[in-house]
């Protein structure tokens, strides 16, 4: 038999607020762990590469574009793809900032052992700091445990998620802090969309809409 509409508003509040009690979990436990991760992708000669698999993987690419938005290099790379030769884009010039919640995926442990054998700084992202991908990183960024529940089952990634996401948030934007780059920098390589609108100055042409 379907819910109604009261039990399945119920149900949407009280996913709100699991996720929104995951994220606040976050302040004053990652802080100085995220100044850390800052410093070193800004001090790094090469590039940023992103990596992961399933959700976190997914995670991984937004983080690579949000920090690119916001003044540090940075490109995402599939872990399965990275395993298929696609890590020979990565040098030991680079730092890799590889997601695992829990830690356990084979090929993204496999793929940090590999980098980390190649003289490659890999920093792991997960909430579980004893587990083998943890373990064959170069330095861990440990997050707070998603509290049992949180996600749908222990299983669907949801509030883990958003923990992550918010992580890689504040990464982003402390890195954007230590690099000096401003809004304006921001709207020159982001002339499309809204923001491109917003930082259009008087006399601009006018985006080419096509029809």
């Amino acid at each position: 038999m379907g819910m109604d509409d009261t039990a399945l508003v119920t149900v949407a509040g009280a996913v709100l607020a699991r996720e929104s009690a995951a994220v606040a979990a976050l302040v004053g436990t990652v802080e100085a762990g995220v100044v850390d991760v800052a410093k070193r992708l800004v001090a790094i000669a090469g590039k940023v590469v992103t990596t992961g698999s399933g959700t976190s993987g997914i995670m991984a690419e937004r983080l690579a574009h949000l920090l690119s938005v916001c003044g540090t290099p940075a490109v995402y790379l599939p872990a399965m793809d990275a395993l298929h030769g696609g890590m020979g884009a990565i040098t030991d010039t680079d730092l890799v900032l590889a997601i695992s919640k829990t830690g356990q995926s084979q090929e993204l442990t496999r793929l940090v052992d590999r980098l980390v054998g190649r003289g490659v700084h890999v920093v792991a992202v997960t909430e579980s700091p004893e587990s083998p991908f943890a373990a064959a990183a170069t330095s861990v960024a440990a997050l707070p445990a998603t509290p049992s529940g949180a996600d749908p089952g222990d299983m669907i990634a949801t509030a883990s998620t958003l923990v992550v996401g918010a992580w890689g948030d504040a990464v982003s934007v402390v890195a954007m802090a230590l690099r000096g780059h401003t809004l304006d920098d921001v709207v020159d390589s982001h002339p499309a969309g809204g923001v491109g609108f917003r930082g259009r100055r008087p006399g601009d042409a006018a985006p080419v809409v096509s029809a």
